[in-house]
């Protein structure tokens, strides 16, 4: 099991980049990315900070912590720039903060999200057919969430998804210890947006393929 999608203390979550990762190995999980929210304000310490963490993880251990960031409420135009530089200081995995309807989110910032390079598109919202079709073309997973308000709208993305061949993730986004599912609630939240066990099951082995290459 896995998740790509948690925030620490280093942004808006409450708990220790290590306590975080205990709490996700004792729930049963074998990966998780630290992926706090970041912007031009914050971005050079939280990358410093949590590829320092990651560094200094046990290598034995038996989940893999890895390093990543959530650019956050960006004017469109800054997504690029700052994908660039995050992959530069060795950020593994970059999810960007698609359009939810529960916030204020800038029009275009799917669209230039998929451009940017990054690996995720959280909570996309009511995701247009032309920002799905980029997502397929550049193999950019779609999120599925467990977060509360976000996750109004799974059931649009994984129908527009599979319509058109983009590729699928379910994140807890979690900020507080209460957000860390078990696996076994963690496949109802796929299921319940319509997805069946088969293909839920394929979206976990997609994500250990990715984990994997990083």
């Amino acid at each position: 099991m896995y998740n790509l999608h948690a925030h620490s203390l280093l942004s808006d979550g409450c708990l220790l980049p290590s306590e975080l990762a205990m709490r996700y190995l004792a729930a049963g999980y074998k990966a998780v990315a630290i992926t706090d929210h970041v912007d031009h304000s914050n971005i050079k310490q939280v990358i410093a900070a949590i590829t320092a963490f990651t560094r200094h993880w046990p290598k034995r251990s038996a989940i893999r912590v890895l390093p990543g960031i959530e650019l956050t409420h960006l004017p469109p135009e800054q997504f690029k720039p700052l994908v660039a530089y995050a992959r530069k200081k060795g950020i593994k995995v970059i999810v960007g903060h698609g359009e939810s309807p529960v916030e204020p989110v800038a029009k275009g910032t799917n669209r230039a999200a998929l451009e940017s390079g990054i690996d995720i598109l959280a909570h996309p919202g009511y995701l247009s057919d032309s920002d799905a079709r980029l997502a397929s073309r550049k193999k950019v997973f779609l999120e599925i969430t467990s977060r509360s308000g976000h996750n109004r709208t799974n059931a649009f993305v994984a129908k527009k998804a599979l319509k058109f061949g983009c590729r699928l993730i379910l994140n807890h986004d979690s900020h507080d210890p209460e957000d860390i599912l078990s696996p076994a609630a963690f496949k109802k939240v796929g299921l319940k947006a319509g997805l069946s066990a088969g293909q839920v099951d394929r979206i976990f082995k997609d994500i250990e393929s990715f984990v994997k290459s990083k």
